[in-house]
């Protein structure tokens, strides 16, 4: 280890996600325009793995952050910053030779040409992260190990360690995985696709977007890339205004209970869309649904019920979670639609996304909510200026995941809606 643990309490068996990184003090401009004309900045921290941790622990999760910063005053201020949200930092190093990352950035959409990231990262204390100095008793501490694609592409170390921390092995908790592609991060040539897709695979639930998937490995569609991920229980196709879809297996007969504790799922059943009539064994759910799984049947999404031969325990909670899902039984394929939002800025929102999603799956809802969830966490990242946020509040969330198909299309939320206690829409539905 380069350096003491930073934080104040240590990750225990009970920690629900942990998430390892780099997080990085991002430099926010006080007007928009070029990166060369912004007069002054504004302080902030910004991290995919670290955002997620942060979005979890504000919904009232146990969340751990692991990763490397430097020795100096912006390392402290992002380890303060993340505890003050209530996550764990105790796993957090020190690095004394090696520097905090730390980034700039327009206030233009990240969507637009316009817009303009300015990265100082490269040798940072994070890309020293590798198999031989972290904490592995603290990353298998949680539930479910949270990583995604950024940190592959810091390093060959960090590449080593996420091989490690996807490899099947016994005592593994759930490994969820955010693709996050990004090129600018690789070292050239087509390795960046080839690696993605490999980590992708090794995992229990994937987050992918459909343009980064087109991007990176050529794959249009979300069936299409479900079926070059055949291995995940789960994978969760962002797909931008229309919405999100779940493809989920591992609805198998068992006694042991979904990550979350929930009920025991009964053979051949199939979570769907919107609730109804029971599924044929077998069956797909559609994406308006109407059928109601079997009796006693559990949401899948989690490593359900009983699990693929050779899945370990999860660290905390007694479940198995399954590390390949193509033996689990067919897909249940759910789609949900995207909210209508009043954009401030359109940055964070896969994290809160991944978050949210993550939030009800540890709650042991059924998929659609999960996707509604991750949907309306994204909704109040949408509608404030950076990357974090105070999210809505549980039984506020529960009862917007709760609507009907209608009344969810309806929804239009915009700044403010989550310190609402109901959003207009919502009021008028009966």
């Amino acid at each position: 280890m380069s350096g003491p643990a930073a934080g104040t309490a240590s990750a225990a068996t009970t920690t629900d996600v942990v998430c390892l990184g780099e997080s990085m003090v991002t430099f926010l401009p006080s007007q928009p325009g070029r990166l060369a004309d912004v007069p002054s900045f504004g302080r902030g921290i910004g991290g995919a793995e670290s955002n997620v941790a942060c979005a979890l622990a504000a919904a009232g999760h146990r969340a751990a952050w692991v990763g490397r910063v430097g020795a100096d005053g912006f390392g402290e201020h992002l380890v303060e910053t993340i505890a003050g949200y209530g996550v764990d930092t105790a796993a957090v190093r020190r690095d004394p030779d090696r520097p905090t990352g730390i980034y700039f950035r327009t206030a233009t959409d990240r969507g637009t040409d316009t817009h303009e990231v300015a990265y100082y990262r490269a040798g940072s204390a994070a890309s020293a992260m590798s198999p031989a100095n972290v904490p592995y008793e603290e990353l298998f501490a949680g539930r479910i190990l949270h990583l995604s694609g950024i940190t592959a592409a810091l390093s060959a170390d960090c590449l080593a360690l996420l091989r490690e921390l996807t490899a099947a092995r016994p005592g593994r908790p759930l490994v969820s995985f955010d693709v996050n592609h990004r090129p600018h991060l690789w070292r050239g040539g087509d390795a960046d696709a080839s690696v993605l897709l490999e980590l992708a695979r090794r995992s229990d639930l994937v987050f992918v977007g459909e343009d980064e998937a087109e991007e990176a490995w050529g794959i249009v569609g979300a069936e299409a890339i479900r079926a070059a991920l055949p291995e995940p229980s789960v994978v969760v196709v962002k797909r931008g205004s229309a919405g999100a879809t779940v493809f989920a297996s591992g609805l198998r007969p068992g006694p042991r209970s979904s990550i979350a504790g929930g009920a025991e799922n009964a053979p051949g059943a199939r979570s769907t869309e919107g609730g109804g009539a029971e599924n044929a064994p077998g069956a797909r759910s559609t994406e308006g649904g109407g059928a109601e799984n079997a009796p006693g049947a559990g949401p899948t999404g989690g490593g359900g019920a009983e699990n693929a031969p050779g899945a370990g325990p999860t660290g905390g909670g007694g479940a198995e979670c399954a590390v390949g899902g193509a033996e689990s039984g067919p897909d249940t394929v759910t789609h949900v639609p995207a909210l209508r939002v009043d954009v401030v800025a359109a940055v964070g929102a896969g994290d809160a996304f991944a978050a949210g999603f993550l939030s009800a799956t540890l709650r042991g809802l059924p998929v659609r909510d999960r996707a509604r969830h991750g949907h309306l966490m994204a909704a109040a990242v949408l509608t404030v200026p950076g990357d974090l946020t105070e999210p809505p509040a549980r039984d506020h969330a529960d009862r917007l995941a709760a609507l009907d198909d209608d009344a969810w299309g309806r929804l239009r939320l915009g700044p403010g809606w989550t310190a609402a206690d109901r959003a207009p829409e919502e009021v008028r539905t009966p």
